[in-house]
């Protein structure tokens, strides 16, 4: 067995992972705050982490504008390939309810490298998203203070580029506070936020249905079962495109899992929490589309959900003429709540999967430091939210190309720690995969065709990105700003690796984490 004992200071608490699988207690591992969230508490940290509303009012436009009405189709094609990748998560969280997840489970199957690149993955597209978040909830903040006080002078303030970069550092830095302070202040604050957003989600799709079904609608349309026909899109490029924002908006889910050490049963909890989170984001994503495809149509004029002008913010085109001026600002205040929520929650995989490779010895030991209180990951929160206000800053007042450009390379980086996991799962399980129909099933068949599904567009999206159109139209030497981009952050993580292989040899010699290291007892 192997002592993972960080070198501590005054303040903090260092828990071994040896000492913690001795006591044999949930989320003593590592010393974090075990029996903090249950099954309701745990999906709605993974619904929040999604950000529904806010993918939503981002993603509907695009999509639209790549596969018209066959936007649900292309909606349930993205979640295929997630829920195939749940069942490999849950069924190693099982076997392992580690709170490393990804990184933790690849470095068991395929080894320290290609477990050490996989968390790294994770952790680069967690910053770039918590970075576009926060400045989502930036905009949102000051068009809602435009419309609470009728002035175009306050909305305004979200294009003065100083304002905008000190607010949005500010929103991360709150973010951050909560997320430190450990999982009973961020599930208190989720229920109401994720509450909110599902609700005015809901009287928005009510209303939408109710005056297309009107008549009175010159642009609205009449439902057909046809919009749920994937093999109805007119071309394959415009499928895998469409394909490729659908799986962006089911991302973040597994945010159930990295809480998994301190969830009540936390073998069994964090699984069953994901999939009832993806349930309820399909279910909330397919409703919407088809609600506002009715009302609006997928023209590329006026409020049609194909229109370039408002296909970046669709519900703030669509929210006076669906809900009335006076109910329109909570779709305002919805989306602002959702990327506020999602803001918050997504340090949490960020901070523990940091956490898991430094008490493995894959980063500095520092960050395995637990705040003797809060019983929180605070060394890995505090890096995280330094990183991705620094990430933002510099971006922001680099180019605004260069910022658009890194939210386009986010996919590539889900794709990648996605698939390796789902590979990882049936690489894991291979000697159990003849046991039974269901262990096939679920630990060989569906992870390993859910991986294929992502890797598959992980090659398409990579070959795409080579050309400079894509994205911002931005390049470098020929070759399009979103490929330079996305590579060179996966080659950042090789350098760093590098690093590190040099700082902690005994990691990358395989000595601290196998197959054989004694998973964390669980008392159910």
């Amino acid at each position: 067995m192997v002592q993972v004992t960080p070198r501590p200071q005054a303040g903090d608490t260092v828990m071994s992972v040896a000492e913690g699988r001795r006591s044999a207690r949930p989320g003593k591992g590592k010393g974090l705050s075990g029996n903090s969230v249950g099954l309701l508490g745990s999906a709605v940290i993974g619904i929040s982490t999604v950000a529904p509303v806010y993918c939503l009012t981002s993603t509907l436009g695009p999509t639209a504008g790549q596969v018209g009405v066959q936007m649900p189709a292309v909606f349930l094609a993205g979640f295929l390939p997630m829920l195939l990748v749940a069942f490999a998560y849950r069924e190693l969280n099982k076997a392992v309810p580690d709170c490393g997840t990804s990184f933790t489970w690849t470095v068991q199957a395929f080894g320290p490298r290609v477990g050490w690149m996989c968390g790294w993955g994770l952790v680069i597209a967690t910053i770039i998203v918590l970075s576009n978040l926060a400045g989502v909830a930036t905009s949102f903040f000051y068009l809602l203070l435009g419309q609470l006080t009728g002035s175009d002078a306050v909305a305004a303030l979200d294009g003065n580029r100083p304002v905008h970069v000190a607010t949005c550092l500010a929103f991360i830095a709150v973010a951050t506070a909560i997320s430190y302070r450990g999982m009973t202040a961020t599930k208190g604050v989720q229920y109401a936020l994720v509450g909110l957003q599902l609700a005015v989600l809901a009287v928005f799709v009510a209303m939408a249905l109710a005056k297309a079904r009107s008549g009175d609608l010159p642009a609205s349309v009449g439902f057909s079962w046809t919009w749920l026909n994937p093999f109805a899109v007119q071309s394959f490029a415009a499928f895998t495109a469409g394909l490729s924002l659908s799986i962006f908006m089911f991302w973040g889910w597994d945010a159930c899992l990295t809480v998994n050490e301190e969830t009540q049963g936390s073998a069994k909890t964090p699984g069953r929490a994901a999939l009832l989170a993806m349930v309820v984001l399909v279910g909330s994503y397919l409703l919407t589309a088809v609600a506002a495809q009715m009302f609006a149509g997928t023209g590329d004029e006026g409020t049609g959900l194909g229109n370039p002008d408002t296909a970046g913010n669709v519900f703030a085109a669509l929210a006076d003429p669906v809900m009335g001026t006076a109910l329109g600002v909570l779709l305002f205040v919805a989306v602002l709540a959702s990327a506020a929520a999602s803001l918050q929650t997504t340090f949490l995989p960020v901070a523990r999967t940091v956490l898991a490779m430094s008490a493995y010895e894959a980063l500095p030991p520092s960050f395995a430091r637990i705040h003797p209180r809060f019983r929180s990951p605070g060394r890995a929160t505090v890096a995280a939210g330094i990183a991705t206000g620094a990430f933002y800053a510099v971006m922001s007042f680099l180019s605004e190309n260069v910022l658009i450009d890194t939210i386009y390379a986010l996919g590539l980086m889900i794709c990648f720690y996605y698939s390796i996991t789902a590979f990882a799962c049936a690489w894991y399980f291979r000697g159990e995969l003849g046991r039974s129909v269901r262990d096939a099933l679920f630990k060989g068949v569906f992870p390993v065709l859910g991986g294929a599904l992502l890797a598959a567009v992980f090659g398409k999206t990579l070959y795409d990105m080579w050309d400079p159109s894509y994205g911002s139209g931005s390049s470098v030497l020929g070759v399009g700003s979103v490929f330079v981009i996305g590579v060179g952050l996966l080659l950042v993580g090789v350098v760093l690796m590098l690093a590190m292989q040099r700082r902690s040899p005994a990691f990358f010699r395989g000595e601290v984490l196998t197959r054989s290291t004694p998973a964390l007892v669980v008392e159910e």
